[in-house]
């Protein structure tokens, strides 16, 4: 009895073999459906780039505000205007008057 043969389908080109289709469906079905897949990873790039966006901006107003209060301490005539004009406070022998005049 003659070893059975396989016979090639003429529509298969002859350089594909089943070890090369195993490789690109494992390779596929990591980069589309692991845990690491292509979507993924590029919504947390994107995330990422929101994320580094919004430190910058929040660096940016802490260093505002690191400036303001430096600014207070040391300069006692910008501190006395402050309070004065948003806290309305006054000294002991003067009187305020507040308008809503814009």
């Amino acid at each position: 009895m003659a070893p059975f043969k396989f016979q090639r389908p003429k529509w298969i080109p002859r350089w594909l073999n089943i070890p090369l289709v195993l490789v690109i469906a494992f390779v596929i079905t990591l980069a589309f459906f692991g845990d690491n897949n292509y979507m993924m990873t590029s919504k947390f790039r994107s995330q990422i780039n929101e994320l580094k966006s919004q430190i910058k901006n929040n660096q940016d107003s802490a260093a505002a505000y690191d400036a303001k209060v430096r600014q207070l301490k040391t300069d006692n005539e910008s501190l006395e205007r402050l309070v004065r004009e948003q806290y309305g406070m006054k000294r002991t022998n003067e009187e305020v008057y507040i308008t809503d005049i814009p």
